[in-house]
């Protein structure tokens, strides 16, 4: 059964900074980009176990896929597929979760 994937609107935000960033020098690469990211996010309908956990967080329902250098953050529930961030790899996730008030377990989604 394909879940459904939902972006949460940190994560709206996230894409759309890297994407206007990479606009600033070429608006055809932004615009590849964010459609690699979200072909990336609409692949975990079906296969959203691929993902890695993500370490920073205690919760094997929390994973990601990489997107070039950035980490497609989500959440799985049994229904759901929720894309909660995406940051570059070489961001401090905690720094970045503290900073903006998002929730470090599974009240996420």
């Amino acid at each position: 059964m394909a879940r459904k994937v939902i972006w949460a609107e940190s994560a709206w935000r996230d894409l759309g900074e890297v994407a206007d960033y990479i606009a600033k020098d070429s608006p055809h690469y932004a615009a590849a980009f964010v459609r690699e990211a979200r072909d990336a996010a609409r692949s975990l309908a079906n296969l959203a176990e691929r993902g890695r956990t993500v370490t920073e967080f205690n919760d094997p329902s929390i994973r990601e896929l990489f997107v070039r250098s950035y980490r497609l953050i989500y959440q799985i529930t049994e229904e759901t597929v929720n894309i909660i961030g995406f940051i570059h790899g070489a961001r401090d996730l905690w720094a970045l979760w503290e900073r903006e008030r998002r929730p470090k377990s599974g009240d996420i989604g």
